[in-house]
C-alpha cells in the first residue's frame, strides 16, 4: 500500500536581507522569504516496528542537532504523540543544500510539525505551531505558514503573506560550508549598518521582482559582504543578476519567462 503521508519540505531565498537592530545577542531583521518551487525535500512517515524515535535521511550533523529532532523534542509531551513516533519512523530524502542559506533545515522542522499535527491530531494552529517552531531556528515560522512569498521581521517571528505571482528561481550552491554565527559576528564588529523605518517599508511594499532590478547583490543583502570577507572564493561565483541568499553560500536569479 502506498505511504500516504508523505510532504515536500521546500526550500527558501532572501529577496532582500536588512538588518534593522539588535536584540541582546540576536538581529532584528527586514526580508522577504519566497519559497523555491524547484528545489524541495521531501518528509515521509513510515510505518516501522523499531518502538523508538527515528529519523532516516543523509543529514551533516548529530542527531541532537539534527531540526526535526528538536521539533519532535518540543511537541512529545502532547497526547498521541510519543505512541505515534514509536510506531513510524521519520524519513527524509535530501535535496536541499545544507549550511547554504536556503533554510533546509528550517522548512524540514516546520513540515514534520505541519504533519505531526495533521497525523497526531494535535489541532494546533498556524499561529501555536509557529511558536513551536520559533524555538528550533529563526526561520521555521516562514515554512509554518507555507506562504510562497511573505514578509519577515523582528528576529525571524512576524511574518506577513505578501501577495504576488509566484516566481520561477534558479539557485547554485558553491561547496563552500557558510558557519551564519561567524559572519553575523564579523558583520555586527567590521560591517554594521540599519536599515532606517522608511527604507524598510518601502522595500516591504515592493514586488521581489523589481527589488532585484534596483539593487545589487550587496545592496540586497547586508550579510554578502561580511560573507565574502570570510570566504573570498564566494567572488568567484558573483555574476550579474544573481543575488546571495541568507548568510549563504548559495547564489539565485529570477528566470523571467521564455
Amino acid at each position: 500500500m502506498k505511504n500516504e503521508m508523505i510532504e515536500k519540505s521546500y526550500a527558501k531565498v532572501n529577496i532582500f536581507l536588512k538588518i534593522a537592530d539588535k536584540r541582546e545577542n540576536y538581529h532584528e531583521l527586514v526580508s522577504r522569504f519566497v519559497r523555491v518551487h524547484n528545489l524541495y525535500d521531501i518528509i515521509s512517515f513510515v510505518k516501522s516496528s523499531r518502538k523508538a524515535i527515528t529519523i532516516i535521511g543523509d543529514f551533516g550533523c548529530e542527531m541532537n542537532s539534527n531540526t526535526v529532532y528538536k521539533a519532535y523534542n518540543l511537541i512529545k509531551h502532547f497526547d498521541g504523540v510519543e505512541e505515534f513516533f514509536l510506531n513510524h519512523e521519520i524519513k527524509i530524502e535530501k535535496n536541499i543544500p545544507e549550511f547554504a542559506g536556503l533554510g533546509g533545515g528550517s522548512s524540514n522542522a516546520a513540515t514534520f510539525l505541519i504533519m505531526a499535527n495533521k497525523y497526531c491530531k494535535l489541532n494546533l494552529s498556524k499561529d501555536e505551531l509557529s511558536k513551536i517552531g520559533a524555538q528550533v531556528g529563526a526561520d521555521v515560522p516562514f515554512f509554518i505558514y507555507e506562504y510562497d512569498s511573505a514578509n519577515v521581521t523582528g528576529i525571524g517571528e512576524i511574518v506577513e503573506k505578501f501577495d504576488e505571482e509566484i516566481l520561477d528561481i534558479k539557485t547554485i550552491t558553491p561547496k563552500i560550508k557558510c558557519n551564519t554565527g561567524e559572519i553575523f559576528k564579523i558583520f555586527r564588529e567590521k560591517f554594521y549598518k540599519q536599515i532606517s523605518k522608511d527604507e524598510a517599508k518601502r522595500l516591504l511594499d515592493m514586488k521581489s521582482t523589481d527589488i532585484l532590478k534596483e539593487l545589487d547583490i550587496k545592496q540586497a543583502n547586508d550579510l554578502y559582504e561580511s560573507a565574502l570577507s570570510l570566504y573570498p572564493q564566494l567572488s568567484d561565483y558573483e555574476k550579474k543578476d544573481w543575488f546571495f541568499s541568507g548568510s549563504g553560500s548559495s547564489f539565485f536569479r529570477i528566470n523571467y519567462g521564455k
